[in-house]
């Protein structure tokens, strides 16, 4: 089903390394022009609290931190391609990883009779990852997530909502993010040319303020400010 980017509904995927922003500018598309921001996780915890068939196959695995195979996460989120709200234009976020997930996605938007408008992808040299996700301190109490430079609590290692000592996730150190980092770009390389066969991938440039990377958003997606 052809459709064409002016339309305020679109469909979109968001390619990108952990720390690339992604997260920051799907919540921005979602509140702009009224798309579903979905994350796999999202899409997964709501077939299991559904009850449904592959919901209960991935609830266990989930609940033991362990990776839903692919078989499975292909089949919830072709289930939720057939629903009421991805007719509503989506920011699929965190999905696909794999080349095999783009390939089964495709498949299933052909099921369902719809198409993707474009594929994001942000790109962030590696440094600047490393800062932005090495710096990050979370509150283990109520969840407050601060940044050593760019947005520090008014106490330094103090929560600002309950006085509760900061700390770093152990994944979050330079050498993790380093090698996140790589293996995210060993995965996704193929996906990135999946799509650009398509003419779907479109760069986005990831540095900058949030205001800054929305403002480029826009144009690679050709909608004016």
């Amino acid at each position: 089903m052809a459709r064409h980017m002016g339309e305020e509904r679109m469909n979109l995927i968001l390619l990108g390394p952990p720390g690339a922003g992604k997260g920051t500018q799907a919540k921005r598309m979602s509140a702009e022009w009224g798309l579903i921001h979905v994350s796999t996780g999202d899409i997964l915890r709501d077939a299991a609290k559904r009850g449904t068939a592959l919901g209960l196959q991935a609830k266990p695995l989930m609940d033991q931190g362990q990776l839903v195979p692919d078989a499975v996460v292909n089949g919830i989120i072709e289930e939720w391609l057939k629903g009421p709200e991805a007719r509503k234009g989506f920011v699929l976020d965190g999905f696909p990883r794999t080349l095999p997930q783009a390939e089964a996605l495709s498949q299933a938007l052909v099921t369902a009779k719809m198409s993707l408008d474009a594929v994001l992808s942000f790109d962030v040299p590696e440094a600047v990852l490393v800062d932005r996700i090495s710096g990050r301190r979370s509150c283990p109490a109520c969840g407050s997530v601060y940044h050593v430079v760019e947005r520090p609590p008014a106490r330094d290692g103090i929560c600002d909502k309950d006085g509760e000592a900061l700390i770093q996730r152990a994944d979050d150190t330079p050498e993790k993010v380093r090698e996140r980092n790589r293996l995210y770009e060993q995965k996704t390389a193929p996906l990135k040319a999946f799509y650009a066969e398509r003419h779907l991938l479109r760069p986005v440039a990831g540095v900058g303020t949030p205001d800054g990377i929305f403002a480029d958003i826009r144009r690679v997606l050709g909608k004016a400010a």
